[in-house]
């Protein structure tokens, strides 16, 4: 049963950290283009998801997207494909508005399941320059595990409280919560939380929403 977080007396935060491929950007909608649907591209990506999620240590990115492919009847030649492609990601379209707007009070970065390659790339594709990129390549492991989050934590010099995650998927909130990062949901495509996911702060549909949510948590 999904517990929700406990919040007491929070930190002022002095970073925001966010997912990269889901909180910020339509990833989506480019592997849809490379499978060639809707459908083909949410069952290769969803096979992917869950060789990330249960992989652990990293192990190439490219290697994860190839076998994913494979394992969902497409054509393995499509990873290169999807790679060749990845300079069509996307912002969601409030993504940088929003964005220039924390950056007058916060530091911003991202921890993201990607190579360091990719995920340099994708995050320039948001058109707002981050504080910190931390990949699952540069980690060593891939979110959920807590070492990612940690890492980023330790690059900005800050405790885990002095900290705000804003999750794309909801496997985010249970590596979060290993770290104590309280953590908000941009559920921007209507995904499923786990059973063992805890609940977010709040749980909200467009990043349009996330500052005053932001200002309510600090008081």
């Amino acid at each position: 049963m999904n517990q929700p977080q406990v919040i007491s007396s929070p930190n002022v935060p002095k970073i925001i950290l966010f997912d990269l491929l889901t909180a910020l950007i339509d990833s989506w909608q480019v592997w849809n283009e490379t499978a060639g649907s809707e459908e083909l591209g949410k069952k290769w990506r969803m096979t992917y998801l869950k060789l990330t999620y249960g992989c652990g240590a990293y192990r190439p990115y490219e290697t994860l997207v190839e076998e994913a492919a494979v394992a969902s009847g497409l054509e393995r030649s499509l990873a290169r494909q999807l790679d060749e492609n990845w300079k069509n990601l996307q912002p969601w379209s409030e993504a940088a508005s929003v964005l220039r707007l924390l950056k007058q009070d916060y530091q911003l970065g991202v921890v993201t399941n990607c190579s360091e390659r990719l995920g340099h790339m994708a995050a320039e594709q948001v058109g707002v320059p981050f504080d910190i990129v931390v990949t699952s390549d540069r980690a060593g492991f891939y979110k959920p595990d807590p070492r990612p989050y940690q890492l980023a934590l330790d690059l900005a010099g800050v405790t885990a409280k002095e900290a705000i995650f804003v999750a794309g998927s909801a496997y985010d909130l249970i590596g979060t919560a290993k770290v104590g990062i309280p953590t908000f949901w941009h559920n921007r495509i209507g995904l499923k939380a786990p059973e063992q996911a805890p609940l977010p702060i709040e749980e909200m549909p467009t990043l349009n929403d996330l500052p005053a949510a932001i200002g309510k948590y600090i008081g």
